[in-house]
């Protein structure tokens, strides 16, 4: 079996994957890569040589996940880390999405991670070693932006799932990673990344506004380096303990210091009133 570490990157055509896999390549890392459209994967990514295996996944259904997953075992022998990075944004209320909205960004979001996390686990565990890094957001640690309840529920879902896959796989050598990243300039926030409802309510203004801050002002302008998030991801691929919770960007890590603050803030508070509940 091969020496070189084997990468399995999903939404691999564009954002943080792509760059990613360019940087893997890069360094001469063995990288399969998925996306929804194959032709678009191997154009953006743009290599020839034999280190890369582009793969067509539907990351939502099963038994596609389980051919590309077999498909990287039988070109490279193995698969060493997964990154579960394939997701979108979904704005709107949760009053205006619809139910199949609201699902669709669960479907993808969440249940295409957990198909991947699922599949890929037989590898893992016969080599007993491996390390999965699911992509959530700083939205999966603070939620309070309105519009983006839904989307950030789903991030918020991808970090339950990973600090539990972590406790029950650290016994088998394998460890669990849930990156938050802030904003990074990427085409996240552009149509098809980024969803808005399909029946707005007027009279969210607060919504509106947030919306319309993402796209016509954030979009473009955002300070974090996909490049070198990418280096991040590298970085953590080689520590012996790798951590359960990165963030990554100036503001992802701001927010995360505020959120701690407002929590401890709120317990200390309530103090009184959180133990009176014992017997």
């Amino acid at each position: 079996m091969n020496a070189k570490k084997v990468w399995f990157v999903t939404g691999a055509s564009k954002g943080l994957g792509l760059a990613l896999v360019k940087k893997l390549l890069e360094n001469d890392y063995y990288v399969a890569a998925t996306s929804r459209d194959k032709e678009a994967l191997e154009k953006a990514v743009n290599y020839f040589g034999n280190n890369f295996l582009p793969l067509e996944v539907d990351l939502i259904n099963e038994k596609s996940v389980t051919k590309g997953l077999a498909a990287t075992v039988e070109k490279f022998g193995k698969i060493d880390i997964v990154v579960n990075n394939a997701g979108y944004g979904q704005a709107g209320t949760l009053e205006e999405l619809s139910d199949e909205e609201s699902r669709e960004n669960f479907d993808v979001n969440v249940f295409g991670p957990l198909h991947v996390i699922r599949k890929v686990m037989p590898y893992l565990r016969e080599n007993k070693a491996g390390h999965i890094i699911n992509v959530s957001s700083v939205g999966g640690f603070m939620g309070n932006f309105p519009s983006f309840g839904v989307y950030c529920a789903t991030k918020y879902a991808l970090v339950g799932l990973t600090e539990a896959l972590a406790a029950e796989v650290e016994s088998l050598g394998i460890h669990a990673t849930v990156v938050y990243p802030g904003y990074f300039r990427t085409n996240f926030l552009d149509k098809g990344s980024f969803k808005l409802p399909k029946d707005p309510i007027g009279v969210y203004t607060e919504a509106r506004k947030l919306e319309e801050i993402h796209v016509n002002q954030i979009r473009g302008n955002q300070a974090g380096n996909p490049d070198k998030a990418a280096d991040a991801f590298i970085a953590i691929s080689k520590q012996e303990k790798p951590p359960l919770h990165l963030f990554l960007g100036s503001d992802s890590y701001l927010f995360a210091k505020q959120k701690i603050e407002i929590v401890t803030n709120e317990l200390n508070a309530n103090e009184k009133l959180a133990i009176s509940t014992d017997y």
